[in-house]
Order: structure tokens, then sequence, then C-alpha cells
């Protein structure tokens, strides 16, 4: 755990522009508990499974039901009878990884800190919206890093035991997440993708139609509202970037938006082109290799930060802003 504490202080802090001009939040009550469902549940008695599965149930029903359809089942149609076997089958397969994690996340103090924070940010600015129900839960690798359901955030421990964690570096394990996407299974992105669940809630993505421009600004809007949320987080946990990618982009921003306007139609809605600077990737094709993937969604963040630097516009306002007018009132021109 002493571990753990240092690394999340420690990087969440590290080499961040942050959000300076972050709202005193210290009078917002929050009352936030991580519930160890993990626990829980594999210490339930498989030899009597119906009744063990029952008492976790009454535990912790507003994420019981969820857990078992959507990641045990994996939504399928499995009849009633069939549920204990397969359950059984899944504690069996997960049990390695959820060892693993019960030494990784002795305790979640400082987590529980951290995300107690971040809910006082989105209260002062959406101060109706509910705090869901916090648990962890430990799966299988490919299981969701963190699952946010009507009533329950559910975070998967098994997907942040850290870059070098053997499972993620077997050949099955790299096929669905290369390097580039394992490296960031550590337990300091866990407040980042909580809280970039949470902008997802509050602001759904509604990308169908839009061109590429406007596709950088509405995800851009994502990063740009998680920031709000996590005012403390560096840029290259937000983003996912290395840190040396973050750098580049910075040093290379107007090259790199020359880039695109010359060489792209901003209006295009062409999938492939938009996928190009929209997305998981390595690097950005066409790019220098120090370029990062997903480029277009920071470039997006830069314009929908210089848009609200300019307006003073609130959060909500700045969200419910056209792309367009976005792009077309930020007058973007990096040097």
């Amino acid at each position: 755990m002493n571990k753990l504490t240092v690394t999340l202080l420690t990087l969440i802090f590290l080499t961040s522009c942050g959000n300076k001009n972050a709202p005193d939040v210290s009078g917002i009550k929050v009352n936030l508990s991580i519930g160890r469902f993990d626990k829980d549940f594999f210490n339930a008695d498989t030899n009597h499974i119906n009744e063990g599965l029952d008492a976790v149930q009454k535990k912790y029903p507003y994420f019981f039901t969820d857990f078992i359809r959507h990641i045990v089942l994996e939504g399928s149609m499995d009849t009633v009878s069939e549920i204990p076997v397969i359950v059984k089958s899944y504690i069996s397969n997960s049990r390695p990884l959820y060892d693993s994690a019960q030494l990784k996340f002795g305790n979640l103090n400082n987590l529980t800190g951290e995300l107690k924070k971040g809910f006082q940010y989105v209260k002062h600015y959406y101060p109706d919206y509910s705090i869901p129900n916090v648990v962890t839960y430990s799966g299988l690798i490919g299981d969701p890093s963190v699952a946010l359901t009507k009533e329950t955030m559910a975070i998967g421990l098994q997907m942040y035991l850290g870059k070098n964690f053997s499972a993620y570096n077997t050949l099955e394990a790299i096929d669905k997440f290369p390097q580039y996407i394992s490296r960031r299974f550590e337990p300091v992105y866990i407040p980042v993708n909580c809280f970039q669940n949470i902008a997802l809630d509050v602001y759904p993505e509604k990308l169908q139609g839009l061109s590429l421009i406007e596709q950088m600004i509405e995800k851009g809007k994502q990063w740009w509202l998680t920031n709000k949320f996590l005012p403390g987080a560096t840029d290259s946990l937000i983003t996912g970037f290395k840190e040396s990618q973050l750098v580049w982009c910075r040093k290379n921003e107007g090259l790199v938006w020359n880039n695109i306007i010359q060489n792209n139609d901003l209006y295009t809605t062409d999938p492939t082109s938009i996928q190009n600077f929209i997305g998981e990737a390595p690097k950005t094709d066409g790019m220098p290799d120090a370029s990062p993937g997903n480029i277009g969604q920071w470039i997006g963040w830069q314009i929908v930060q210089k848009f609200a630097d300019n307006t003073g516009l609130g959060v909500q306002q700045v969200l419910q802003t056209d792309a367009k007018k976005i792009f077309e009132t930020a007058k973007y021109k990096p040097k």
C-alpha cells in the first residue's frame, strides 16, 4: 500500500499544466467509501454457491445483478440454473488476478481521498449530480477497467496491476492490448479513468455525422471536462500520452495544426481520415514517430480551452456550445 500511495501522489502531480484556477470545493460535502465487492465475491463459499451469492447480492444490491449479467455472463442469456456453474468457473479463472490485486491494493484510503475530491468538483459544476456507489471488483483481463452503471462506479482492479505485470505480456493479452495501451495499466490511472467515465455520463458523446474538426472538438470537451473534475491531474494522465509525447505536442503544436489543415479536409466525414487523428494508436500516421496517437483529441482540447478562455463561459455553457461555433470563435492559430 505504501508503494501505491507514493505512486499515486507522485505521478498525479508530476509535470502538469493543471488547472491553476480551480475553485475552492472544500466546503462541498461528499460522503464516499469504496465497497470491496471483490473481497466479498471471492470469499463466497463456492461449495454452497447459491447461498454465497445471495449474501453478496444482499450486501451489494446496486451492483450485483449488473456484475453477473454484464461481466460474468457477458450479456449472454443463460438460464438461472446454469448461472452458479458459470460463476464458479469465473471465480476459478480469475482468482489468480484477484490474489495479485489483493497484494497490490491492501487498502484504498488514498484512492478514496482522490475520488472524494474529484466528486467535490463534480458537485461544484453539477450540484444535482447523484454520486454513485463506488466498489472495486476483480475479473479477467479485458473486463472493464471502470464500469459506470445507473447506481454504481465499479473499478476493475485486474486492469491496474502495473505495466510489467506478467498477465499483460502474454501473446493473447498483447493482441488485445498492445504495450502502448497496457503501459497505462497502472494504479495512478484509476482516478482519471473514473472521472473520464463521469465526464461521459454528464456529457455523452454525440459524434454521429460530425466532421473531423467537430469530432476533435467534441472529444476535446471530454478531456477539458475531466481536467475540471481533476484539476491537479497531469495532462499526460488525462491524455494517456507519454510525457515525451506530450512535450513533443507542446513544442510542435503549430506544426501539428498546420499538418492537419494543409493535408486534410477539416470538414471531412470520411471514417478513415477521422480515425487517423482520433483513436488509439502508437503514433499519428503521417507525423513523426515522436507523435502520439489520438493527437486530434489533444488539439480539440486546446481549441476548447482557448474558446473558454476567450469567452469566460461556464462549464455547462462551453459544453453546450456547437463545435463549429467553438472553432470559429476560438480562432486557434498556435505557433
